[in-house]
């Protein structure tokens, strides 16, 4: 078993050697720091890692001996959402990072792994949803890991003071550009 120790970033890669194999991962694996899988070629290799950072496509994992192994973002079920207003794409953004949800961010489109309670939220504010086949690569967040881990404190106050006044009503159409283009798809 090739026993990978070290991570170099897609942006650090290119001094690098070419890799020997390529290792497709889901999101939930390019999570882990220790994990046993198999290369695109079959080779064993165990990850041995630094915990708290996410692999992305384009990441080379170095061996103790040298080879390098490029990471790919293996396809999965996820939910891609379509906007075609601005604002209600920009206020589905905000109701999904106050929940820390990963999500991977494009031009009036969003991704996330499929959870029916934040589908009927997305619904809600009109966005048009496909559950669909593709790589999952959501944001790292402000810390530069998924999720906490520990580098900041959460202890903040949520008290809120706000005063809101509708002077005039306003129209938005929340029916999503069929024509969306995300990540290279038509629709």
């Amino acid at each position: 078993m090739l026993q990978l120790t070290e991570r170099l970033e897609h942006w650090q890669n290119k001094d690098a050697h070419e890799p020997i194999d390529e290792l497709c991962l889901p999101f939930e694996l390019r999570k882990r720091g220790r994990l046993r899988a198999k290369t695109q070629s079959g080779r064993e290799v165990g990850l041995f890692l630094n915990r708290g950072q996410v692999l992305v496509t384009g990441d080379l994992l170095r061996a103790a001996s040298g080879e390098l192994i490029r990471v790919v973002s293996a396809p999965e079920t996820v939910v891609t959402a379509l906007a075609g207003d601005p604002l209600q794409f920009a206020k589905v953004c905000y109701h999904l990072g106050n929940r820390h949800v990963p999500l991977q961010i494009g031009p009036q489109w969003l991704r996330l792994q499929p959870d029916h309670v934040l589908e009927a939220l997305i619904e809600r504010f009109g966005l048009k949803l496909v559950r669909e086949e593709a790589p999952f690569e959501p944001e790292n967040g402000a810390y530069g890991g998924q999720g906490h881990s520990g580098q900041h404190s959460h202890s903040h106050s949520h008290s809120h003071s706000h005063s809101h006044s509708h002077a005039g009503a306003h129209s938005h159409s929340h029916e999503p550009d069929s024509g969306t283009d995300h990540a290279g798809h038509s629709h």
